[in-house]
């Protein structure tokens, strides 16, 4: 049995549960099986893990659910996990699913931010430093790049990618790739800029700042299709780490990237009325 003066007394902690001695854990926080727990962590009140690895210095806030069943009719209760990185915050309510599909796992990177009633469904990726502000959504087999923001309320649609640094406004939502380093906002989702603010804060330099931005204007360009733009942005920027991640995340896309928008992404409606 697991005994601290750091861990409540109406903790219920499973007899697999493996959980450093500085570990604090709130009242009537539920420990299930399977689960690692290492140095420096801290998980509030009534917080529910289960199946996870949660490494070192993260907080778990009170009443957030930390490794649920898959919201997946597929899920057959197959051992599968969640995996949480160092320094990350899992605020009130926020939800990260365990995978569906034996040994799987749905990841959390590094020094991430999940905010109120923010969810992570099965068998996602989030790299470092992500950060999902309150109720923000997305869907299964996501992928979200290294510094990315997702805005508030926005959602999106499972198996998508959602670039580097990329930027997300609230309330907005896809169905499609995200391109790295952009502002993106709407329904559909569009980029409308560069990220530019949140590039400089990361380090990127002025030139690869100007050319990401020119790059991306080539992209939402209607005189080129994607394969034009693509090889017009590698025939003018050569050797820049940014734009060949760029150019690669466009290319290996499966789901597409919305880079304009396009009447066909809204049903029409015509009135019939008196004049």
């Amino acid at each position: 049995m697991i005994t601290s003066e750091k861990i409540h007394k109406t903790a219920i902690i499973d007899s697999s549960a493996q959980i450093a001695p500085d570990v604090e854990i709130g009242a009537y926080a539920i420990i299930g099986k399977d689960t690692i727990i290492e140095q420096g962590c801290k998980i509030g009140e009534n917080a529910n893990i289960q199946f996870a690895h949660i490494k070192k210095n993260t907080k778990i806030s009170p009443f957030a659910s930390v490794g649920g069943e898959p919201q997946d009719l597929g899920y057959k209760g197959e051992k599968t996990g969640v995996i949480i990185g160092e320094n990350c915050w899992i605020r009130e309510f926020a939800t990260v699913n365990r995978a569906s599909g034996e040994g799987k796992n749905t990841i959390v990177g590094n020094n991430c931010l999940l905010m109120a009633y923010s969810h992570v469904a099965h068998n996602c990726v989030l790299k470092d430093n992500v950060i999902m502000a309150n109720a923000a959504t997305i869907g299964g087999h996501c992928q979200v790049g290294f510094g990315a923001f997702l805005g508030g309320m926005s959602v999106f649609h499972q198996n998508l990618r959602i670039g580097d640094m990329a930027i997300i406004s609230g309330a907005s939502a896809a169905r499609l790739d995200i391109i790295p380093y952009c502002k993106a906002e709407g329904i559909p989702c569009l980029p409308i800029g560069l990220n530019a603010i949140g590039l400089r804060r990361k380090g990127v330099d002025k030139v690869s700042r100007d050319a990401i931005h020119k790059a991306i204007r080539i992209l939402r360009n209607e005189q080129y299709n994607t394969t034009q733009a693509l090889e017009l942005i590698e025939g003018e920027f050569k050797d820049n780490e940014y734009i060949n991640n760029l150019v690669n995340f466009v290319r290996t896309s499966k789901r597409g990237c919305t880079l304009r928008y396009k009447a066909a992404y809204h049903g029409v409606m015509e009135e019939d009325g008196e004049e």
